[in-house]
């Protein structure tokens, strides 16, 4: 097995964590209350924006091997985009007057974390549980078109993520160690994303 699937088989048991919270089994029932949902929007646009500002520096920082460089590069631009679209969206100038909540702080920590201490390739690693997390959440949550919240499930539902890590993550991943650390990164941000998730309503 590759280390993209790998990684995500590993580590499958916080996806289920995940969809059983409080927040989206709410959202999932259509009872979710608006309050909530802002204050999860919140939360996210300052995640979104606070990731694009360190792809950025990755961007700036990795000039080599190319193809991490690539990566890098291609991530910080489709960041950008759905950063400067969102905020639009939402006519909003900026995320600085945003209190990350504990659970966005920590999670934000990790990856400044991952960026400073460690090789490229891992905060790769990092990136990838939102990624892939998002995309299942929005394919087992059971909505329909009527429910309110089925703007999200239908926003986040499509995606190949495979597209932009499979291949990276098989040829720089190869020795125990490295794959040991991957899944220690990679289940960290998993658990960060649920924690993400369950901090957004606590019943």
């Amino acid at each position: 097995m590759d280390v993209y699937d790998s990684l995500w088989q590993k580590n499958e048991d916080i996806a289920y964590q995940t969809l059983a919270v409080p927040f989206l089994q709410h959202m999932q029932l259509g009872d979710l209350q608006a309050d909530y949902y802002v204050g999860f929007m919140i939360q996210d646009i300052n995640y979104l924006v606070k990731v694009t500002d360190m792809l950025k520096e990755m961007s700036e920082k990795v000039k080599a091997p190319k193809d991490i460089s690539d990566f890098m590069k291609n991530r910080y631009e489709s960041y950008q985009k759905y950063a400067e679209a969102t905020l639009k969206q939402f006519n909003l100038n900026g995320v600085s007057n945003i209190k990350a909540t504990p659970a966005m702080e920590k999670y934000l920590a990790d990856y400044k974390e991952v960026m400073e201490k460690e090789e490229p390739i891992y905060f790769a690693v990092a990136l990838l549980p939102c990624a892939r997390l998002w995309l299942w959440v929005a394919n087992h949550l059971k909505e329909t078109c009527c429910n309110a919240y089925f703007t999200w499930k239908k926003d986040n539902m499509y995606g190949h993520p495979e597209d932009h890590y499979k291949a990276l993550l098989d040829k720089y991943l190869t020795k125990p160690e490295q794959i040991e650390k991957a899944n220690n990164i990679f289940r960290r941000q998993m658990k960060n994303e649920h924690d993400f998730f369950e901090s957004s309503l606590q019943e």
